[in-house]
C-alpha cells in the first residue's frame, strides 16, 4: 500500500502544481493533464529508464506526448525531477519555479511540446493531433537499428484516436512487430466540445485494438498497481519478442476534484482566486485515498545501454561509378536518363557509403527508384517499407530523424499534399529528414493530375523564407533537371543537417551535366550567357528552355539560361544577371505558380532591381495524355510558346 499511496500523493501534487501553472499564464489545459497524473507519475519516477540530467540520452527510455495540450503535468513531473533543460542561455535542472513561466515569450516552457525552445526531454513537436504514435515508432525502429531495448510510451487522447494516422501508426507497429513501442490511450471520455463519440469509447478501442492483433491491457488509469501491472506486462512482451502491445486507460478529466470534471473545462485555466477552493478538493481527494509520500517508493531506473557510435560515412562515388559499381554502366549510352532512376542509384550508393542512412517509401518504390536501396541485401535491413499511408511515413521518418537517423521518404510528390502538415510539425521539432517526391508536375502524362505534383513547390518553397536558430532556411527545395544533378543533390541533402524537398520526374530527359559539374545548396548552374534576357528554369523547362537557345538566336535574341535547381538562391546573383539581361526575365516551371517565378520576383523586388518578369507556369487543371509533350503544349509551356513570349517581351521593351 505504500506505493499506493506514494503515486497518489505525486499525482495530486503534479496535479496541484499543473492548475498553479495555467492559472499563472492564464491559458492551458489543466484538466487533461489531471487525467495523466497517475501514468506520468508511474511512468516518469518508476517506471521509464531516463537520466534528468541528460533527458536526451540516445538510449533513454523516451515519452512522446501526442496530445501536446496535456503537456503541464508532463512540465511539472519534470521540474520535480530537476530534468534539464535550457533556462536563460544555460542548461540547468528545471524548478518549480521555471514551471510558472508556462507560455511565457522568454520561456523554453511552451504551450505543446517543443524540443527546439530549448526542451530536449521530448523529442518531436506534438499538439497537431494524431501524429505521435508515428513518431514513437520512428524513435522505435532506430533502436532496433541501434540494437537497442529502449521502449517508447505514447499517451494519446481519446479524442484524439478520431484521427485516421493513428491507426496508420497502430497497423504500422503491427507490420513491424515494434514490441517497444507502447501506445498509452487516455480514455477521459470527453474531447474539446462535448463527450466522445462512441466509436472513441474505451471498450470500443480496445475491441479496434484486439482485433488487428494488439494485446490490450484494460485499466483503471487512476490505479497505481494496475497501471504499473500494465507497464510492466508491456516490459516483458518486450523481452519475450511479443507481438504488439497497448494500453487502454480510463480516467477521469479534471481528476481529483469534482468539480472540474464533465463536460465545458477544457483549455480553461483556474481563476487565482478559486484556486485555494480548488486546492481544498484536491487536499480532500488526498486524504480519501490515503495519499502519502515515502521517499524511496518510486525509484528511477537507470539506463542500461548506449549505443555505439555511427561509424564515419564514407564518400559517395560518382554517378558514373556507381553505375559502373551496380552494372548499369549502359543506362546512359542514350544520353537521357530519368531523375527518380538517378534518385535510386544515389540513394543506394549513399547507403552503402553512409550506415546511418535509412530509406523508407509508400508503396511505389519501385517508381521512386527507392526498389534500387530495398533489393540491395546489404541495405535491406534499413529500408522501411510504410504502404499507402504518407502521413504515418513522414511521421516516421521524423521519430527517426529525432533518434539521429538520417532518413530518406519518398513517394510520388502529390501525394505528399495529404502530409503537409506532418511535414510542418517536423520542421518545427528542428528534426533531420529527406522527402523525395517522384512523378513531380506535367510531364508525368498519362496518368492524369491525380498522380501529379502541382502545389508542391509553392508550399515547400514558404520554408525556405523560415530561419531556423542556426540561420539555415527551414527547409531547401531541389528541383534537378538531369541524372547527374539528381545523384550529386541526393549527396548534398544527406550531408546536410535539416530538411530537404526534392521533386523528380518520371519521363527520361537529357543529360545536361557531368561528373564534375559541382551542386550545392542555395546554388544555381547557368547553361547560356545573353544580354537580351534571362530565363530562369527548373526541372523538366530546363530542357524546353535549352531546346528554345537556337530559335531564340535565330529570332534575335540573346539570352541567358539559369538552371534553378535550389531555392533558397543565392538572390544578389540572379539580380546581376537580371541587371545584365537589360531587366528582361522569364521563368519557366511545370507546376502550379508561386514556385520559382514568385522567388524570382521577390529576389528583384527585394533589391530595388526593375525589371519586366513574366512567369509561364502551369495555369488550367491538366489532363492525361500518351505524351509529356501533349501535355506541355496544352499547358503553352512548348519552344515555341517560349520564344513567342521571349520575342514579346522584348518588342515590348523596345516600345
Amino acid at each position: 500500500m505504500s506505493y499506493t499511496a506514494s503515486v497518489h500523493a505525486k499525482a495530486i501534487d503534479l496535479t496541484k502544481l499543473t492548475y498553479a501553472m495555467t492559472t499563472a499564464a492564464g491559458s492551458g489545459h489543466p484538466t487533461s493533464g489531471a487525467s495523466l497524473a497517475h501514468l506520468t507519475t508511474v511512468l516518469m519516477y518508476d517506471h521509464m529508464r531516463h537520466d534528468p540530467a541528460e533527458p536526451a540520452h540516445p538510449a533513454s527510455d523516451r515519452l512522446v506526448l501526442s496530445e501536446g495540450h496535456a503537456v503541464p503535468v508532463v512540465y511539472a513531473a519534470c521540474a520535480d525531477l530537476g530534468v534539464h533543460a535550457v533556462f536563460d542561455g544555460r542548461v540547468r535542472a528545471m524548478t518549480r519555479d521555471d514551471a510558472m513561466t508556462l507560455r511565457q515569450f522568454d520561456s523554453p516552457v511552451d504551450g505543446h511540446p517543443n524540443p527546439v525552445e530549448g526542451f530536449p526531454f521530448f523529442d518531436a513537436a506534438t499538439g497537431s493531433l494524431g501524429q505521435g504514435l508515428s513518431v514513437a515508432a520512428g524513435i522505435a525502429l532506430a533502436a532496433r537499428l541501434d540494437g537497442g531495448d529502449r521502449r517508447v510510451f505514447c499517451l494519446i487522447g481519446d479524442g484524439e484516436s478520431r484521427e485516421g494516422q493513428v491507426w496508420e501508426a497502430v497497423d504500422f507497429i503491427a507490420d513491424q512487430r515494434l514490441a517497444a513501442v507502447c501506445p498509452i490511450f487516455n480514455c477521459n471520455a470527453f474531447a474539446q466540445s462535448d463527450a466522445v463519440a462512441a466509436q472513441q469509447t474505451a471498450e470500443v478501442t480496445v475491441a479496434k485494438l484486439k482485433a488487428v492483433g494488439y494485446e490490450v491491457a484494460d485499466i483503471d488509469g487512476h490505479d497505481p498497481e494496475q497501471i504499473k501491472q500494465a507497464l510492466d506486462a508491456h516490459a516483458a512482451n518486450q523481452a519475450g519478442a511479443g507481438g504488439p502491445f497497448a494500453i487502454v486507460a480510463r480516467t477521469a478529466k479534471g481528476w481529483g476534484a469534482a468539480s472540474q470534471q464533465g463536460n465545458g473545462h477544457h483549455g480553461t485555466a483556474v481563476k487565482a482566486d478559486a484556486l485555494d477552493a480548488l486546492s481544498a478538493e484536491f487536499d480532500a481527494t488526498a486524504a480519501q485515498l490515503g495519499a502519502t509520500w515515502t521517499e524511496g517508493d518510486l525509484t528511477i531506473k537507470p539506463i542500461t545501454h548506449t549505443p555505439p557510435a555511427p561509424a564515419e560515412p564514407q564518400p559517395m562515388p560518382t554517378l558514373s561509378g556507381a553505375l559502373e559499381q551496380f552494372g548499369k554502366a549502359d543506362v546512359l549510352g542514350k544520353g537521357k536518363w530519368a531523375t527518380r532512376r538517378a534518385y535510386g542509384v544515389a540513394l543506394r550508393a549513399l547507403g552503402l557509403a553512409n550506415g546511418n542512412v535509412v530509406a523508407l517509401d509508400a508503396d511505389v518504390q519501385g517508381s521512386t527508384g527507392a526498389a534500387d536501396f530495398a533489393q540491395d541485401d546489404r541495405l535491406a535491413g534499413r529500408f522501411v517499407e510504410c504502404r499507402i499511408a504518407e502521413q504515418n511515413m513522414v511521421s516516421v521518418a521524423a521519430g527517426m530523424g529525432a533518434a539521429g537517423r538520417v532518413a530518406f521518404a519518398s513517394t510520388f510528390a502529390k501525394f505528399f499534399t495529404r502530409a503537409y502538415d506532418q511535414v510542418e510539425m517536423a520542421i518545427n521539432s528542428g528534426l533531420n529528414f529527406k522527402l523525395v517526391g517522384s512523378h513531380a508536375g506535367v510531364t508525368l502524362g498519362a496518368d492524369g493530375p491525380s498522380q501529379m505534383g502541382m502545389p508542391d513547390v509553392a508550399w515547400f518553397r514558404a520554408f525556405t523564407k523560415v530561419r531556423r536558430k542556426d540561420g539555415h532556411p527551414a527547409m531547401y527545395v531541389l528541383n534537378p533537371a538531369d541524372a547527374f544533378a539528381a545523384y550529386k543533390l541526393v549527396g548534398v541533402m544527406a550531408a546536410h543537417d535539416g530538411p530537404c524537398y526534392m521533386r523528380t520526374m518520371r519521363p527520361d530527359t537529357d543529360v545536361l551535366y557531368d561528373d564534375k559539374t559541382p551542386f550545392t545548396l542555395g546554388g544555381h548552374e547557368l547553361l547560356a550567357e545573353g544580354g537580351d534576357l534571362l530565363i530562369c528554369a527548373s526541372g523538366y523547362m530546363v530542357h524546353q528552355a535549352h531546346r528554345a537557345l537556337d530559335a531564340l538566336e535565330d529570332a534575335g535574341v540573346s539570352a541567358t539560361l539559369v538552371d534553378l535547381y535550389c531555392l533558397p538562391f543565392d538572390r544578389d546573383a540572379i539580380a546581376e544577371l537580371a541587371i545584365n539581361a537589360g531587366g528582361n526575365v522569364l521563368t519557366l516551371e511545370d507546376n502550379y505558380v508561386g514556385g520559382i517565378g514568385a522567388a524570382v520576383c521577390e529576389a528583384l523586388a527585394e533589391r530595388g532591381v526593375g525589371a519586366k518578369v513574366v512567369q509561364k507556369f502551369v495555369t488550367t487543371t491538366p489532363k492525361s495524355a500518351l505524351k509529356p509533350d501533349e501535355v506541355i503544349a496544352d499547358q503553352g509551356l512548348t519552344v515555341d510558346d517560349i520564344v513567342n513570349t521571349a520575342s514579346t517581351m522584348l518588342q515590348l521593351a523596345s516600345t
